[in-house]
């Protein structure tokens, strides 16, 4: 039993340092009832909803079937991975930048594996985990810190997206170039697998990712998916409402305790305002690298209203160093899992990349605003 507990512990650290943070803190700010007055209930119950459903697609293997069958019409090793790093990028828009690695990481490993291709292995998941950070930044549901910014500052959903463009063109040109220069021509063949989706769940399901969508969109009020996403998948697939990610939901939780609680010391107030007030974009891009970027949304919010350059400091600074994102620490612990020896090899490599990545499109942006 205590393996089973420091097991979770260490698989959900993020979440532990989010309780720790929200307990000191509360030390000296009181629990009171202004802490009500912390939680985005909307962007609770939107990432719970949006998970719930992916959950019960990943179930009958949806996407897994989605990302193969795509992967089948290129024949070379360079196509078959810019295939791989394509579907995580598009996938991280529309199921979130973690689920679309626990969903498509597995694949690229299985096609590497059977095609003789394990040389391109950590450069693979790392150019998936890339493309999940910054897929996500498209749109409001893509990465959990968007569904937070906007949800809190309600920004208009094309305002969002106009924000969020130049560097998401720009992310999928250098990922394009890069998977180009470093994969060689090489022919690749893929076993046959056959694999159905049930139509019936297919069809019920991708109804309620498009209920999830429309309740982010604020086309229905969000308290209605607490009440028919539950009562739904409770009838068709409980196991689903198991599987959701509710250690990302407390580490929310416990991050509005945290940032709710600093935003009422009145000399943190002071510093971070005045911080921010230099340079939100590149503080926020810098504090990412340090407690991550969902954290660093939730606390950097209470002291600016520039929701624009928080926006695109917090979805910029997803790349950079592991802890930056926790996509990142989910790419980590998948390819360790299947190379235990490449640790340092992995992370010297990783961090060549996203520091790159970071540095041209932090760049980029100061440039052109």
């Amino acid at each position: 039993m205590t393996k089973g507990i420091t097991g979770f512990l260490r698989k959900n650290i993020v979440m532990v340092i989010a309780f720790l943070a929200a307990a000191v803190t509360s030390l000296f700010v009181r629990p009171d009832k202004e802490y009500v007055s912390y939680f985005d209930f909307k962007t609770l119950t939107c990432l719970f909803c949006v998970l719930a459903t992916v959950c019960a697609l990943k179930n009958i293997r949806f996407f897994y079937i989605l990302a193969r069958n795509m992967v089948e019409k290129f024949k070379t090793a360079r196509s078959a991975i810019l295939a791989l790093v394509y579907i995580t990028f598009i996938g991280s828009m529309l199921i979130a930048n973690d689920m679309a690695l626990l969903t498509f990481l597995p694949l690229g490993y299985f096609v590497l594996v059977t095609t003789n291709k394990e040389k391109y292995m950590a450069f693979t998941f790392i150019m998936q985990n890339i493309a999940a950070n910054l897929g996500g930044m498209l749109t409001p549901f893509g990465n959990p810190q968007n569904l937070y910014i906007y949800s809190k500052f309600h920004i208009p959903t094309m305002e969002f997206m106009g924000i969020m463009a130049p560097p998401f063109v720009l992310s999928v040109v250098l990922i394009t170039l890069i998977c180009f220069v470093a994969v060689k021509n090489e022919p690749l063949e893929l076993e046959e697998e056959e694999i159905d989706c049930p139509r019936g769940k297919t069809a019920l399901y991708l109804l309620l990712f498009a209920f999830s969508i429309l309740i982010v969109f604020r086309g229905i009020p969000y308290i209605w998916g607490l009440v028919v996403i539950p009562a739904v998948l409770l009838w068709v697939d409980r196991k689903a409402l198991k599987m959701v990610d509710y250690p990302l939901l407390l580490t929310f939780v416990f991050f509005f305790i945290f940032s709710g609680n600093m935003a009422r010391v009145g000399a943190v107030r002071e510093i971070l305002s005045g911080l921010l007030e230099k340079g939100t974009m590149v503080f926020s891009v810098i504090s990412c690298q340090f407690i991550s970027n969902v954290p660093s949304a939730i606390l950097l919010s209470q002291f600016t209203t520039n929701y624009k350059e928080l926006l695109l400091g917090v979805n910029i600074g997803g790349a950079g160093t592991l802890i930056a994102s926790l996509a990142s620490l989910i790419t980590f612990r998948e390819y360790i899992k299947h190379n235990p020896g490449e640790t340092l090899k992995y992370i010297g490599m990783f961090s060549l990349y996203n520091f790159g990545f970071v540095l041209v499109l932090t760049i980029f942006m100061l440039m052109i605003n």
